[in-house]
């Protein structure tokens, strides 16, 4: 390789002289022949230039060992500094693959996961594209990056992703947010770099972030800690696959609304999944599959309506608990009575679980019914908050109009209990922030009580007017715990 560079110098060095011989010839000779009409100093410069690279053609030719010398130690140079390069990324690859993430077989598929028809039909094409990828990349399709389950702690968001993975027979990699909190910096963002080169290496496979809150909350750019680093690097490694690599991230959070905006934008967590707790159609078919292959006795209708409120981690809880009872009872037969101790437990035990009696369940059948007739659309029993108007520039009636959307419930159910209930106090948080906005952000009106109290005005005029429409659709709640659009 040397040997060649040395003799492509030579080339060039006598190519270089014998140019500057020929052109020097052509150029005196020019000038001989036509002397007579030279009146500008350009061919005189033309002629100092000719010399001055013929001298330098000499000079480069006397001194080419030198040259040679100082080319090659400059190339030599490169070529190492290229193949450092080349063995830095390299050994990081090679760092990244050989960490102690493992992926998992699931053995969990949909039909071990009750009450989730709605979530499995969006989920279903994912797992058609890891089974048979051709079938969309052939048309040009890509799916998603990401897929994001939002949720209530309980309601199985991890259990559905295992199922995904278990559908589809991909490994699956399963990793907490917290996880990737550090103490030490870089650590965060090297553990994604692992996770994603592992990921990538045994594609097709699906990536599970679990509370992924802990990792991707808003950056505040006021700092520069560990965790935004690690976020960083997460947004850097989605961005660094396309749709067509066979990876796919599913992340579960209960607070979306903390998450980084980069993480929602198109083109990483795109497409969202909304996992609410199950209604009553739902837990019957949660129950009865944690009851199978089970001895009992239990009323699972009765079951059924005293469980309003409860996500299928705290239906499993319950039936286990019910099934350590029967067993420290010394009975092989679960009965009622092992269902209400385990409830009893339940209740005084995980106060986050909402257990409603008749009179509770039909005040919140109300307040959801109230919100559903406002905003005409599709509202469950324990749907935290409704559907909101989202424009990117809302007028002046679409905000107050989700303020209308938030005060729904609080008026219904004052108009038709006769008395104001306290039920969900984020509801008046939002309307007193979109107020807010609209008073002091856009200076759309003059007063945020004078904005609220006519709001609330209008609401009750409508909803005392349509009162009879409200007790039905409250009944309908009670009866299915979802009021769905056709029932409006």
């Amino acid at each position: 390789m040397s040997q060649d560079s040395n003799n492509n110098i030579d080339k060039n060095f006598k190519l270089m002289a014998m140019s500057a011989v020929i052109l020097l010839i052509l150029f005196i000779y020019t000038i001989y022949k036509s002397s007579s009409h030279i009146q500008n100093s350009s061919y005189y410069i033309g002629i100092i230039f000719l010399f001055i690279l013929l001298f330098l053609s000499l000079v480069l030719r006397a001194n080419q060992e030198k040259v040679k010398a100082f080319l090659n130690k400059n190339k030599k140079t490169k070529s190492a500094f290229n193949d450092e390069l080349v063995k830095s990324r390299a050994k990081v690859l090679n760092d990244d693959l050989n960490s102690n993430i493992q992926a998992v077989s699931s053995n969990v598929t949909f039909k071990d996961i009750a009450g989730i028809s709605e979530i499995k039909e969006e989920l279903e094409e994912v797992v058609d594209f890891l089974n048979d990828p051709q079938k969309y990349l052939k048309y040009g399709i890509k799916l998603p990056k990401g897929v994001l389950l939002v949720g209530p702690p309980g309601v199985g968001k991890t259990l559905i992703a295992r199922a995904v993975a278990g559908e589809a027979d991909v490994p699956f990699f399963y990793q907490s947010g917290a996880s990737f909190v550090q103490i030490y910096v870089g650590m965060g963002a090297k553990k994604v770099r692992e996770l994603f080169a592992k990921a990538k290496q045994s594609a097709p496979a699906i990536i599970f972030i679990d509370e992924i809150d802990a990792v991707g909350k808003a950056r505040s750019g006021k700092s520069n800690d560990e965790r935004e680093s690690t976020l960083n690097e997460l947004l850097t490694q989605m961005d660094g696959f396309e749709g067509d690599s066979g990876v796919i991230v599913i992340a579960a959070t209960n607070k979306i609304e903390v998450l980084d905006d980069a993480l929602l934008r198109a083109g990483r967590f795109d497409r969202r999944v909304h996992v609410g707790l199950p209604n009553i159609d739902d837990r019957k078919k949660i129950l009865e599959l944690y009851l199978t292959n089970k001895n009992h006795e239990i009323n699972i209708e009765k079951l059924v309506n005293e469980t309003a409120g409860f996500s299928s981690a705290a239906l499993a809880t319950l039936i286990n608990e019910a099934l350590l009872n029967m067993i420290k009872s010394g009975r092989k037969i679960l009965d009622n009575d092992d269902i209400q101790i385990a409830k009893n437990k339940l209740e005084f035990g995980k106060k986050q679980i909402k257990i409603l009696d008749a009179k509770q369940k039909e005040i919140l059948s109300i307040y959801q019914a109230s919100k559903a007739f406002i905003s005409k659309s599709k509202v469950a029993l324990f749907d935290e908050s409704v559907e909101k108007l989202n424009s990117t520039y809302p007028s002046y009636q679409e905000l107050v109009e989700n303020i209308k959307r938030d005060l729904a419930g609080f008026i219904g159910v004052e108009v038709i209990k006769k008395e104001k209930y306290a039920i969900n106090h984020e509801d008046l948080e939002s309307a007193s922030k979109t107020a807010n906005e609209i008073v002091n952000k856009y200076k759309m009106a003059n007063s945020v009580e004078e904005l609220l109290t006519n709001v609330k005005n209008e609401l009750r005029a409508e909803l005392s007017h349509n009162a009879e429409q409200i007790n039905r659709l409250k009944d309908i709640m009670l009866k299915n715990e979802v009021i769905t659009i056709d029932d409006i």
